[in-house]
């Protein structure tokens, strides 16, 4: 999506409703000193002419934030996993520290709320930390194997991704679980439904990442590997990778 085509719309809008409709506008915000949450109600033209900011530049900001889901027209390998790192891994890496940042605000200010979710920043703290590890594995192993074509025992680290695609996904189900399935309670603040929109987002990106990993790209070189079935399990004194 182009500045072009959010300026004037979103211009108008007030730093509330940018807040809790565009994941990661809240960093821009915090950035900028904008306060979306006590001053939620002012546009983000007042608020950009009330502190003398350059508005094209913020709606600049916020229009990247707008991440194109559309898969390569070519599905090579390379093409891929380019937009693995560029859609998903750039992505998380942005997404993680301000949702961190939020849940230990929405923790503290709001202790008092029975519906408060707390323990999310520790949650996501956690997930940030075994996500980075995940993904500079892949970074540094995986993808440089996968972009020359494969290893002879390439299934090992893809049967590892595959095993901590699992546990993070599990990880999103207790996130899910102490959230509410990212449902924020009547009369929360923005801060609070921003954060939400964030763990939501955060759930659909991760899913989607794993589902290309695991559905589209590694099996393309698992079924390389597959072992040539004949009459029998092949005998002799060698492994036939039937167990």
């Amino acid at each position: 999506m182009s500045v072009a085509a959010v300026s004037p719309e979103l211009a108008d809008q007030s730093l509330g409703s940018i807040a809790v409709n565009l994941p990661g506008a809240t960093a821009v915000f915090r950035a900028a000193k904008l306060d979306f949450c006590c001053n939620g109600h002012v546009s983000l033209r007042q608020a950009a002419q009330d502190k003398n900011l350059d508005l094209d530049a913020l709606l600049g900001q916020l229009s990247a934030l707008e991440h194109d889901d559309e898969l390569p027209d070519e599905m090579t390998v390379e093409a891929l996993i380019d937009h693995i790192l560029a859609r998903y891994h750039e992505v998380h890496r942005a997404q993680l520290p301000e949702l961190i940042r939020m849940a230990r605000r929405v923790e503290s200010v709001h202790q008092a709320n029975p519906n408060v979710p707390a323990g999310l920043a520790d949650l996501l703290e956690t997930m940030e930390q075994e996500l980075l590890q995940h993904m500079m594995k892949e970074e540094q192993i995986l993808f440089p194997m996968l972009r020359t074509g494969g290893h002879p025992f390439v299934s090992q680290p893809i049967g590892m991704m595959r095993t901590e695609h699992t546990s993070h996904g599990e990880a999103l189900e207790r996130i899910n679980a102490l959230t509410n399935d990212a449902t924020p309670p009547a009369g929360a603040c923005n801060t609070w439904r921003a954060l939400y929109l964030g763990v939501a987002q955060l759930s659909d990106d991760l899913q989607n990442h794993i589902h290309l990993e695991n559905n589209v790209l590694f099996p393309v070189f698992e079924a390389a590997q597959a072992p040539q079935k004949s009459g029998g399990c092949g005998g002799g004194g060698h492994g036939c990778g039937c167990q």
